[in-house]
Order: structure tokens, then C-alpha cells, then sequence
């Protein structure tokens, strides 16, 4: 599904993020990106939004090369696309059901359909019964989950999350976690970036872990676990 092949980004003052990172991701594959601040993790992302250009290299998803994507274009690649921003980006004007019909809005839906859509996808992540609260209402597990299921809205092949369980709770963020592998399960390829080594632990799962822009370990188990 997604290909980095030899990508390299350099910023100004020759800021070095990227250097030289190659890895593939399947379709249906839950991967965990884990690395010290400064490591590259959060440049993955950009890139693979297409929100930056890299240096060098080259980057696909699903046989499409994601940099000469002409921009015009970039809104129906990103639909394919869902995101859980670390800093969430709810709308704090709107409630739970706002913010997520909000998405929907965006795509041009159908009421009716849009309207379905947000009740499923509430009852998914389990907010129905917060869904006329505003997010200043909420706790920060809850706001987790509306993002996520914002981020579900367009049914997306791919759904990224950055730091999903950051500045949660033990017992919330394996909620969140729960929910990431949930939909995982149905058919979703997952890729979480995290510093939270409980969860990487606990799920034993694939781990790409970072270190001043390169990969040093590409491997199976828990977020130590380098081979």
C-alpha cells in the first residue's frame, strides 16, 4: 500500500529529518512508528500527506507517486487518507456530532447519508451519548475518540495517528488502543506514531523505530525489541 523508497528531507540550515528511510506497508497492517523527539516520526507523516515535498526519493501509495500528485488532485488523495492530528483540531464552536458531520459536509454528502454516517460512526467509538456536548465538555479520552471518528468519516484506506494515547491515563489510553485495533481489524491499515511504550508493548505488533531521521529497527514485539 505504501512505499518510502530512499527519502530523504533536509530543511533549511541542512536540518537533516529524513536521511536515506525506505520501508513498505501492507495493506491491513497495524504499525507502530516509535522514536525519541527529533527522530523523523512526525516528518513521515507530512510527507506522506503530501503536506511536504521530500528532498529526495520517492513515495507511493497505492501505485500513485504521491510527489508529482498535481494539486488540484490532492484533496481526492487525501480522502483516502483519515488523520488523528495530535493536537486534534476539534472545532470547539460544534458539537461531538458537528465535528464529525462536519467531515461529511466537506465530501459534498447527502444529509440523509451524512447523518447515518455520523450516527454510526458515534456508536462506533462509543459517543453517542456525548454527541450534543462540545468538546471543552469532554474528557481527553472522549476527544481521542471524536477525532478518530472524524478521522473515519471518509472510510479510509489508511488511518493515521499521531500520539493517540498522548497525555492520557493508563486505563483511557488502552481504550484508545482497543479501539485503533478494533478497526484495524475491519480492514483499515493502521499506522500510529506513539512515545507511549505501554501500548507498543502490549499489542506485539510491527514497530518502526526512529533515530535522527534514519531507521534503525524494523521488527515484530515490543517498543525496545530492535532487530
Amino acid at each position: 500500500m505504501v512505499l518510502f523508497d530512499k527519502v530523504t528531507k533536509v530543511y533549511k540550515g541542512d536540518i537533516v529529518a529524513l536521511d536515506n528511510v525506505t520501508f513498505t506497508l501492507d495493506p491491513k497492517e497495524f504499525v507502530f512508528v516509535v522514536g525519541p523527539s527529533g527522530a523523523g516520526k512526525s516528518t513521515v507523516i507530512r510527507l506522506l500527506i503530501r503536506q511536504e515535498l521530500p528532498s529526495d526519493g520517492e513515495i507511493v501509495f497505492e501505485d500513485v507517486d504521491v510527489t508529482k500528485i498535481p494539486r488540484r488532485l490532492l484533496s481526492v488523495y487525501r480522502q483516502q487518507l483519515g488523520v488523528v492530528f495530535q493536537d486534534l483540531k476539534l472545532i470547539p464552536s460544534k458539537t461531538v456530532r458537528q465535528n464529525v458531520r462536519f467531515a461529511l459536509e466537506i465530501l459534498n454528502k447527502p444529509k440523509n447519508i451524512s447523518d447515518e454516517t455520523t450516527d454510526f460512526l458515534l456508536e462506533k467509538v462509543g459517543l453517542q451519548d456525548r454527541a450534543n456536548l462540545f468538546p471543552d465538555e469532554l474528557s481527553g479520552g472522549e476527544k481521542q475518540r471524536v477525532g478518530i471518528a472524524r478521522a473515519l468519516a471518509n472510510d479510509p484506506k489508511l488511518l493515521i495517528a499521531d500520539e493517540p494515547t498522548g497525555n492520557l491515563d493508563p486505563i483511557t489510553s488502552m481504550g484508545i488502543l482497543e479501539l485503533l485495533n478494533a478497526i484495524n481489524q475491519s480492514g483499515t491499515t493502521l499506522i500510529v506514531v506513539t512515545h507511549d511504550k505501554k501500548i507498543v508493548d502490549s499489542m506485539q505488533t510491527r514497530v518502526l523505530h526512529m533515530e535522527k531521521g534514519k531507521i534503525i529497527s524494523d521488527h515484530k514485539g515490543g517498543y525496545d525489541d530492535l532487530s
